[in-house]
């Protein structure tokens, strides 16, 4: 598309520019008028010396003045009709009346200072005259895509070059994924040496894509990847590709990779490519549409009539549902490189690295933390890490220790402790009641992790809260799992509805965590025997404005009765066990909640105490760590518990 503007469009920019000059000249040349003038005006001309030049006719006075607005010395004839010259001829000399009576032209004579020379009177006609010439080649600048200060450029695209960071990332500065560090050496080693690989006839990848939640360091590994190959690093986010004017998505394309050729051998990584890269024909804009050009031009450049050698593109993105099938074909993005939660070893890895430079106490273990955060990212693990190291600064502490670790785990997980909120007395006890019935429920299921904590203190935007203490990672779920947390979730609201007579807004998310679970049972994972094992769940995750409209369900109206009967069956069901098992430790329940009433948090170790000794430990036990006993299996607690046997006989 040419966006060079036309011979006649610049004729009749000339045009308009010139009549505006003229326009502001002819303005400016106009005669100023005055309101008629009274005696004491001009007594007050002469006073100050503004006239340069006096005549009379008949009755009227034409005065030649000064004007005062004016550094330049311009004149500007005046009159006044003389109604009595005796006043006039009273205030003014003999001679000036001589000469008035004679009605001679003649020049008031004052000690004159310095005045201005007349070629100073040009100087403003210039400076408006070249203010609009300024304005005429900004503009034609512009809309030809020039103008390289502050990268205005429309047409034009200044990625962030690898240059300009102050560290060079390497893969040792990456954790926790290791495959994917394997998956790309290849386009390193290629970057390094592409002759060992074209001698074989082998092509090395156009384009990798790096898929993934976020936060798991997906530009991390981009960068990573150009600091080991040590070439240019052009790194640009897929909404700078993104302008309201027709046709500059496609110029910046064009534009990024004509730098990155030049400085061949390069990588191109665009961040956020699902901005620049949904599927075409989704918008309301149809073919016409900024963004569709945007993406076409970029399938050409990747894959098109021109040559990129040296040039390979990364990208990254977390919705690549979305992404257009043609951007994502052999020849463009030839390998998709999934970046995923990180396991125990990644997150142990993780927080090695970002540990650097930090003082950890002697009492805190990196691989226990990372077995007590399953589910956290990189960028997880790296805020957790900050926190615990504010929360040590906020203590005036040396050392980080395993106390705030564990604090800044919660932190993350739920936001901040508002100890300061003001709570009535009927909204503790039914907070203490809630979260009493969690602890319980989970306390006696079998597929439930274990409680770590429970407190009251509104933390969030939770009026309190039970933190359970996870034993291992999972990749799935079995039914038994499922239904087990929707147990444990409604046992707040059953816990409200036995022992306060009253239910609470306080079950909103529990409720709705619940609901999601029992409907992704019958819907996605075909868990329902009534229903079997089908998928209804026709959402894709693409949100596009003209494909929701005509979108329809894939199952009738009979079909979604028979779903909703499965969800509430499922969730009566839940409920029932969850009455029953808290009506069977109907003592626990109110122990709890009374301690909670009192102490506000209860420690995992004394709600495990209590639930079997049916009393609250009359000593102090140990806080519980989050992270304890983790890393022990079941063999190596038993060893453990024969050596202290040992250990208590030798004494």
């Amino acid at each position: 598309m040419n966006n060079k503007p036309s011979r006649a469009g610049n004729l009749g920019f000339y045009a308009l520019i010139l009549l505006l000059v003229v326009g502001t000249l002819f303005m400016l040349n106009q005669p100023r008028e005055r309101d008629e003038l009274v005696y004491s005006d001009i007594r007050r001309m002469f006073e100050q010396e503004q006239v340069r030049e006096v005549r009379v006719v008949g009755e009227d006075l034409f005065l030649m003045i000064e004007d005062p607005a004016s550094i330049y010395g311009e004149l500007t004839e005046v009159r006044y009709e003389l109604r009595s010259f005796g006043l006039f001829f009273d205030d003014f000399n003999d001679i000036i009346a001589e000469q008035f009576r004679a009605g001679i032209i003649t020049e008031y004579d004052y000690v004159r200072g310095w005045q201005a020379p007349v070629w100073l009177q040009f100087i403003p006609y210039v400076l408006i005259v070249g203010f609009f010439i300024f304005i005429w080649f900004a503009v034609i600048n512009r809309a030809q895509g020039g103008g390289d200060r502050g990268g205005m450029r429309y047409g034009k695209i200044k990625p962030r070059l690898g240059s300009e960071m102050e560290k060079k990332v390497l893969f040792s500065d990456v954790a926790g994924a290791d495959e994917e560090k394997e998956e790309l050496q290849e386009i390193v080693e290629y970057l390094k040496d592409p002759s060992r690989y074209t001698e074989l006839g082998a092509r090395i990848p156009t384009g990798v894509i790096l898929v993934g939640p976020p936060g798991t360091g997906k530009t991390l590994i981009a960068k990573a990847v150009a600091g080991e190959a040590g070439v240019q690093f052009l790194s640009i986010s897929g909404s700078d590709f993104v302008e309201l004017y027709v046709g500059v998505g496609a110029s910046r394309v064009r534009d990024l990779f004509d730098q990155a050729k030049k400085s061949a051998p390069c990588i191109i990584f665009i961040d956020e490519i699902d901005a620049v890269g949904r599927q075409r024909g989704a918008g309301m804009g149809g073919g016409h549409d900024e963004r569709e050009q945007t993406l076409n031009q970029l399938l050409v450049e990747m894959d098109g009539f021109g040559t990129n050698t040296g040039v390979i593109v990364m990208a990254a993105t977390n919705r690549k549902d979305i992404l257009d099938n043609a951007l994502l074909r052999p020849g463009r993005f030839d390998r998709q490189v999934y970046v995923g939660l990180p396991d125990v070893r990644g997150r142990e890895a993780i927080l090695k690295v970002h540990a650097r430079g930090k003082p950890l106490g002697d009492d805190v273990d990196l691989g226990s933390i990372a077995r007590g955060t399953p589910g956290f990212t990189g960028a997880d693990l790296e805020n957790m890490l900050n926190e615990a190291a504010l929360l040590s600064a906020r203590r005036n502490l040396r050392f980080i220790t395993m106390s705030e670790m564990e604090e800044a785990v919660l932190k993350v997980m739920m936001g901040p402790e508002k100890k300061s909120r003001v709570i009535t007395d009927k909204e503790r006890k039914l907070t203490a009641y809630h979260e009493a019935g969690h602890a319980v429920a989970a306390k006696y299921l079998d597929n439930v992790d274990p409680v770590h904590q429970i407190t009251i203190i509104p933390r969030g935007g939770a009026g309190g809260m039970t933190v359970y203490r996870p034993q291992e990672d999972r990749s799935y779920r079995s039914k038994s799992e499922m239904f087990e947390r929707i147990v444990t979730a409604m046992g707040g609201r059953v816990a409200e509805k036995l022992f306060m007579n009253d239910i609470s807004t306080g079950a909103l998310g529990d409720i709705q965590q619940a609901t999601g679970i029992a409907r992704a049972m019958v819907m996605q994972y075909g868990m329902s025997d009534k229903i079997g094992p089908i998928s209804f769940d026709s959402s894709s995750g693409a949100v596009f404005i003209g494909r929701d409209f005509a979108q329809t369900k894939a199952y009738s109206e009979k079909v979604a009765a028979e779903i909703d009967e499965e969800v509430k069956r499922i969730f009566d069901e839940a409920m029932a066990l969850g009455e029953r098992i808290l009506t069977d430790h109907t003592d626990i329940m109110q122990k709890t909640a009374e301690y909670l009433l009192e102490n506000e948090v209860m420690d995992g170790n004394v709600f495990d105490y209590l639930c079997e000794h049916g009393e609250i430990p009359t000593e102090s036990l140990n806080k519980a760590s989050m992270f304890e006993r983790l890393e022990q299996t079941p063999q190596e607690e038993q060893v453990e518990a024969e050596q202290l046997e040992e250990i208590e006989e030798g004494e």
